[in-house]
């Protein structure tokens, strides 16, 4: 049993930025399923709390907490609530993203430009350094970034989104190797095409939904579902050896630009 048990999340505090919905409600049900404390995170209080609500009955031990992470001193209550009531962080999940701009490089607004970085990346940096010393008080901690394909290559008319996630990529090596003597784990995972709000455009165009399953080895789009699993491998023991890594997870999306 003493693999299986590596994978045991009891007695640990998990904080969940953008699980409202898709991606990060899903690794907040998977972090809460291993027996993590989870704290289910958004910009409405009415939606985490139903979140948190529906994973009670589960049998999660959940709690909501309202968090704009585009607001440096929202970023700040979350990690002084979180710590205020539980006394420790153990998980921090940024999983929080925009992309409020589709359209040409030349003509991007920089107020897109700047709100697509103060959300995606900014805030990742902020609620790190803020749960930082409190890992560090508690003997270590685990970081995951969720970053996409779209830090690994260039896109058309989505400059700032693929500037902003390369950039976690980047901020998730320099974590780890600064952090690594506080025992803080820092590793990022890389989606690919997920049924979520952000892709609702492309999955009801029938001809661009097409486009992108074509070029997807496994032939289909995942399912947030399919982010779990990865987040709580990377969020327990059972990665012990892992930080600074940046884990493609897009059903062979990008194998296939070489075939």
């Amino acid at each position: 049993m003493r693999i299986k048990q590596l994978f045991d999340l009891s007695g640990k505090v998990a904080i969940v930025t953008g699980a409202s919905k898709g991606i990060g409600e899903s690794i907040a049900r998977g972090l809460g399923e291993f027996g993590a404390t989870v704290i289910v995170s958004s910009r409405k209080q009415a939606a985490v709390e139903a979140v948190a609500n529906e994973l009670k009955k589960e049998g999660i031990n959940a709690a909501a907490i309202e968090c704009n992470v585009g607001h440096t001193d929202q970023c700040k209550n979350l990690i002084d609530q979180a710590a205020a009531r539980y006394g420790r962080i153990d998980i921090l999940v940024n999983n929080a993203g925009t992309n409020p701009y589709f359209g040409a490089l030349e003509q991007m607004p920089m107020e897109a430009y700047q709100k697509t970085m103060d959300v995606n990346l900014r805030s990742a940096i902020e609620l790190s350094n803020f749960a930082h010393p409190i890992m560090k008080k508690n003997g270590g901690g685990k970081i995951i970034h969720i970053s996409s394909i779209e830090g690994h290559h260039a896109s058309r008319y989505m400059a700032a989104y693929d500037i902003s996630k390369a950039g976690l990529i980047m901020l998730t090596k320099n974590q780890a190797v600064e952090w690594a003597k506080d025992n803080i784990r820092v590793n990022a995972i890389c989606p690919g095409y997920v049924q979520t709000k952000m892709t609702k455009y492309f999955q009801e165009n029938e001809d661009l939904n097409q486009k992108f399953k074509d070029k997807i080895v496994m032939g289909r789009m995942a399912r947030p579902d399919e982010m779990a699993g990865l987040a709580v491998l990377l969020a327990s023991d059972a990665s012990s050896y892992m930080t600074g890594e940046s884990i493609l997870n897009d059903g062979g999306l990008m194998q296939a630009q070489f075939i």
